[in-house]
């Protein structure tokens, strides 16, 4: 990013890094686009080490962040995550 950011991007850019700050948040972020086609709910309870209900949260907020996309395969939920959504915030840090 070469331009300054204005009031409006910042603060965009600043919910969005809020919600980076939980270290479960960043895990699942971390795992999810690490997997090619997007994970299942049910697939990550396991390498986070938190119950099934906690995850489905953390989820939800990295959804509704815009941060991951959420589809639905019968009964489980798959997330992938939204990548110009983490291109924005990687070149907010100079990062790439």
């Amino acid at each position: 990013m070469n331009e300054v950011l204005d009031a409006d991007e910042a603060a965009e850019l600043a919910t969005a890094f809020k919600v980076l700050a939980d270290p479960i948040r960043l895990r699942l972020l971390s795992l999810i686009a690490g997997a090619e086609g997007g994970m299942c709910t049910c697939d990550l309870v396991e390498p986070i080490g938190r119950s099934q209900p906690t995850i489905s949260h953390h989820l939800s907020i990295l959804t509704d962040a815009g941060l991951l996309e959420r589809t639905q395969r019968g009964k489980w939920a798959w997330f992938k995550v939204v990548p110009e959504r983490v291109t924005i915030l990687r070149d907010a840090l100079g990062v790439g």
